[in-house]
């Protein structure tokens, strides 16, 4: 890879925010059909998918704080009280392990809870409730009791904001038995993974990346595809840059800036991050014969480790090179300014791939 696609690149101001409403798409006034496709952001995907599913499911309800006539710091329940009413859509004091521990008590109810941490470094006060009670009550009644509770956590870095505004969870959830965790990385992914999540009786954590709202695209209304597993968002040949939340969106940056030295990435969007879809990563691994994982949580023991493991788990035989992890530093998660410094940028990824494709064995 030659050293002119390493320079002078700047990982910064991939989205703006945007609030205009939706643009459908196939629909006109003559158009008497529903549409099945729409121009929209994460924030108005999310905000759709928790309307429908508040519609479909009269048991749902959803929570948090500032969530009701706010509408939540990022507009995402933004309308949703005043369709559906205060009983359904309500805010709660500032207290996290009381939202997470009166979702346990709704759950047993035979309710849906959708509670909303506002930030993920917020997480930490309702790790008792999350480990202790929601993960383990279906373990702990031996199936009498299931916890359908998605638990929405705006996640990751990447719009400066003071400490434990913004962080990178996801191993520490994916660790803990009874939980499930997914992420999504554009406004498709957004509004069907969310709707599955909410149908689900375990429970998930849904890690939505707070710098991607903003971001629009097509949604599918009609076709979701399968809503589990990985998914291959670009096709490639030489090396696999696996990601999700918001690192899907600049690796598929990373891939376009590696064609134009004729090196074909593919990007996998792992999606769900317990569990983790093995056969997929094994088959895109198995192809490229190479494998660069980016994440935005610190190195040591990231989710990135156990990725890595199972890569070399089942593709050892055919694997060019060790698997390299891109990712955050062994430091708390910074605030404002210094993001830049720790999330990676599109620099440090590319150099990942150009240690991958260089190595040499002996």
């Amino acid at each position: 890879m030659s050293n002119s696609i390493l320079e002078g690149r700047d990982a910064a101001g991939e989205s703006t925010a945007e609030s205009s409403a939706p643009a459908l798409a196939g629909g006109t006034p003559e158009n008497t059909a529903a549409p099945t496709t729409a121009v929209m952001s994460m924030q108005q995907a999310l905000n759709r998918a928790l309307d429908e599913v508040l519609a479909e499911n009269p048991k749902a309800v959803i929570f948090g704080e500032d969530c009701g006539r706010l509408g939540g710091v990022f507009r995402i329940t933004d309308g949703l009280q005043a369709k559906h009413g205060e009983q359904r859509v309500f805010d709660t004091p500032l207290a996290e392990s009381g939202i997470l521990g009166m979702s346990v008590g709704l759950a047993m109810a035979g309710f849906h809870p959708i509670p909303e941490v506002q930030f993920d470094g917020f997480a930490y006060p309702a790790i008792n409730q999350i480990v202790c009670q929601i993960a383990r009550m279906n373990y702990r009644s031996r199936g009498t009791m299931p916890m359908p509770i998605t638990l929405r956590v705006p996640s990751f870095g990447g719009i400066r904001a003071p400490e434990h505004h913004g962080e990178s969870l996801e191993a520490l959830f994916a660790h803990v038995p009874g939980l499930k965790v997914v992420s999504p990385s554009n406004p498709h992914e957004a509004y069907h993974l969310l709707k599955y999540a909410a149908t689900r009786p375990d429970p998930v954590i849904f890690m939505e990346p707070k710098s991607r709202y903003w971001q629009k695209g097509e949604v599918n209304l009609a076709d979701g595809g399968s809503p589990t597993g990985a998914k291959v968002m670009r096709e490639g040949r030489h090396l696999t840059l696996v990601a999700w939340g918001a690192m899907v969106s600049r690796c598929l940056q990373v891939a376009e800036l590696a064609a134009e030295d004729g090196i074909d990435v593919e990007v996998l969007d792992l999606r769900w991050l317990k569990p983790i879809d093995a056969e997929a990563l094994a088959a895109s691994v198995r192809k490229t014969r190479r494998a660069v994982v980016v994440h935005e949580a610190p190195l040591t023991s990231g989710l990135g480790a156990e990725v890595a493991q199972l890569i070399t788990q089942s593709c050892f035989d055919t694997l060019k090179a060790p698997v390299e992890r891109v990712t955050g530093f062994d430091v708390p998660y910074p605030s404002g300014d210094l993001e830049d410094e720790y999330i990676p940028n599109i620099d440090r990824i590319l150099f990942g791939i150009q240690r991958v494709l260089e190595y040499k064995r002996g």
